[in-house]
């Protein structure tokens, strides 16, 4: 797996993590499975196929001890399952998975039952899982319905803290980014001493973006890279799946001890992130961001669970700390979005539709021709 910083390159003004991934963040881990079979013409419920599932476990204790959180909406033309309930109560109580639009109900089942089989007693156990999607049908069967609560199980069964497959692999896997090879990709940042020394970490699933928009660092990638230089996959027929349409999902963690009106701040952050590089939020995008902190971790009992009635403290970050974890946001998710494009492979799909892979010889080139080039 070739990572953006793999070429020699680097984005932004704070340094990563020891991973450059969410699992930098203590207690994170991350899984995916991916759904790879078939060539050739579309047939529906037989492929090919091209999907997947991502999940991302917030800590191993996630069922009885929550953590806060909270989320934001760019544009409002997709699903992330369960935010009223972390608005209504600033908490987040399972793990998150990421999709396929089609199969968001099958992992959410999933995650449910998962969720049940933790407990010993069940009682009066109720559950509202957090479950993201983005569209692969311009590669993928999405109609066939190929994601089964057993792939969801494998991702959590196999989630680990290590740097997370990133391009077209769990979820990501049949994603298209700015009319290249999209999918799956992650980054973080940790923040000097002086600024609290926290660390904050971003996961996306992109699916969006028009090519000549497509900005890396500030160079104009996407225009010198054109699709006259690189073919586009997306259609532009009236079919509904024109350029430049689709989601990203973005699920950014951190350890700094956030309250739930910090962590939907830090959400919002995220989209200036995907501006960076060119997302625009358009009308037929769903930019759906989740944001949780794992610095109160012990201290909040799940809802699910009897608790004692009687206060309790946590730790909260002041607000007028907040501001270098907002740039930490915005540049973990930048490069997140940057290595989900780097680490993508060409991939083709149904009925012969490629989505070419975002060329590392003609990036570093057109890099190095704005003076951005290897370091």
């Amino acid at each position: 797996m070739t990572r953006y910083r793999d070429l020699g390159l680097t984005v932004g003004q704070l340094d990563p993590a020891p991973l450059n991934a969410i699992t930098d963040v203590d207690g994170v881990r991350v899984g995916v499975t991916t759904l790879v079979s078939g060539d050739g013409p579309l047939v529906v419920g037989q492929g090919p196929i091209r999907t997947g599932v991502t999940a991302i476990v917030p800590h191993d204790d996630i069922g009885s001890e929550a953590v806060f959180a909270g989320c934001h909406r760019l544009n409002g033309n997709g699903e992330l399952t369960g935010l009223e309930w972390v608005r209504e109560s600033g908490q987040l109580t399972t793990p998150i998975a990421i999709t396929n639009t089609h199969s968001v109900g099958v992992v959410r089942d999933a995650i449910v039952a998962a969720d049940m089989r933790a407990r010993t007693d069940i009682g009066a156990f109720w559950s509202l899982p957090v479950v993201g999607e983005t569209w692969d049908g311009v590669l993928n069967d999405i109609n066939g319905f190929h994601v089964t609560a057993e792939h969801l199980d494998a991702a959590l069964d196999t989630a680990s803290t290590g740097i997370p497959p990133e391009g077209g692999v769990g979820g990501g896997t049949g994603m298209i980014c700015h009319e290249f090879k999209g999918g799956t990709g992650t980054a973080s940042r940790r923040l000097s001493a002086a600024d609290g020394g926290w660390t904050v970490g971003a996961l996306v699933q992109s699916n969006y973006g028009r090519r000549e928009r497509l900005t890396v660092d500030g160079v104009p990638v996407g225009r010198e890279l054109g699709t006259d230089v690189i073919p586009s996959p997306d259609p532009d027929d009236g079919s509904g799946s024109a350029a430049g349409s689709g989601s990203i999902i973005v699920i950014v963690a951190t350890d700094a001890p956030l309250l739930p009106h910090q962590c939907e701040r830090i959400a919002q952050r995220a989209g200036l992130g995907v501006a960076r590089t060119g997302g625009a939020g358009e009308h037929s995008s769903g930019d759906l961001f989740l944001a949780f902190s794992t610095g109160n971790r012990g201290r909040l009992a799940s809802y699910k669970a009897d608790g004692d009635p009687d206060p309790f403290d946590v730790t909260m970050l002041p607000d007028a700390a907040i501001s270098p974890l907002f740039w930490a946001t915005i540049e973990a998710t930048e490069e997140a979005i940057l290595n989900a494009l780097v680490a993508a492979e060409t991939m083709t799909g149904i009925d012969g539709v490629t989505a070419h892979a975002l060329p590392h010889d003609g990036l570093v080139e057109v890099m190095g021709r704005y003076g951005r080039g290897p370091r």
